[in-house]
């Protein structure tokens, strides 16, 4: 399956490999569950991070006053006609989403899998909210659907994860991806490229750190200034803290972040969409995912890189 994949894109990439495990296209449909986060109601900060917004950017299906189920039906109510033959993962996605008692979330994840033609979760949650118990429960419940838990672990610097308020450590990142493989659950993790303070070098670490652990998936994401945020008081007084990400640096970044990184992790994608109107840096003129993918491909096959081509397993 490697092969196939590499043949086709000098990376590990996601589409392609869902669609070699599943044999038809597999779409994610996003829930809003009702989940609150821990960086914001007391138990670690009411801060939250220093980037995030209240304003939502789910799709309009994903809405917290319908039941689970409603939203699934009515994201495959949209999606359906585009392609008759297609499965869906319940994609549980606002905020943290492990973040309950063991009971309710037992609750919410079942009636997710109850719905027809949802094959599987995809739960994203933060390092320090997953523990031996909500392990335990959704090994029990999958049985033989598919699950991959999503961690933000946003960087492998404490430094930086105590400037953006992010309330936990890479460590934590690190002993949560390891107790959840453990269960034999997929992971995946979050990773921001350009945070205030790090540098080019600094990115090339997160890809050798996060090279050795066992996941499954990986998103990248570039650091986006939105308005209304902490970061953009902090980018208006302090420019000169953040990396130039300006779009031609960025992919430069990026394939030499490729060419480092474990050749067994599946890249998901490489940039965060947010509304055009709430970015203020970094500005790539509403650029999609699949147009910096297509950048990224042929730069790297013009430099004849694929992923984990400098890789070092050692």
């Amino acid at each position: 399956m490697q092969e196939n994949i590499n043949q086709i894109l000098p990376w590990n990439d996601y589409s392609t490999y869902i669609k070699n495990l599943f044999g038809c296209r597999v779409q994610k449909i996003s829930v809003d569950a009702g989940f609150t986060c821990p960086n914001r109601d007391g138990k670690i900060s009411t801060n939250a991070c220093i980037y995030c917004t209240n304003e939502s950017f789910s799709p309009f299906y994903c809405n917290p006053k319908l039941s689970v189920s409603e939203q699934l039906h009515k994201g495959i109510e949209f999606f359906s006609p585009k392609y008759k033959t297609q499965k869906y993962l319940a994609y549980f996605q606002s905020f943290t989403n492990t973040y309950k008692d063991v009971a309710s979330l037992r609750k919410l994840y079942l009636e997710a899998l109850s719905v027809e033609g949802v094959i599987g979760l995809v739960i994203a949650t933060r390092p320090d909210c997953v523990d031996n118990q909500i392990l335990s429960m959704i090994k029990e419940i999958s049985k033989d659907k598919y699950i991959n838990i999503e961690f933000g672990a946003e960087s492998t610097i404490d430094k930086t994860l105590d400037f953006i308020n992010r309330g936990h450590t890479w460590q934590q990142t690190v002993d949560a991806v390891n107790l959840t493989h453990s269960f034999g659950i997929n992971t995946g993790l979050h990773l921001i490229i350009g945070l205030p303070g790090e540098i080019e070098s600094d990115f090339y670490t997160h890809a050798r750190l996060i090279s050795k652990l066992p996941i499954k998936t990986l998103k990248i994401h570039q650091m986006q200034v939105l308005i209304g945020t902490k970061l953009e008081a902090v980018y208006k007084s302090s420019p000169e803290i953040f990396f130039d990400l300006d779009l031609k640096n960025y992919i430069s970044v990026i394939i030499k972040f490729l060419a480092q990184l474990n050749p067994e992790i599946i890249v998901e994608r490489f940039t965060s969409e947010s509304p055009k109107e709430m970015v203020i840096y970094s500005d790539w003129k509403g650029k999609k995912n699949f147009e910096i993918s297509h950048i990224v491909a042929a730069e790297m096959r013009k430099q004849n890189l694929k992923q984990g081509m400098h890789y070092n397993r050692h």
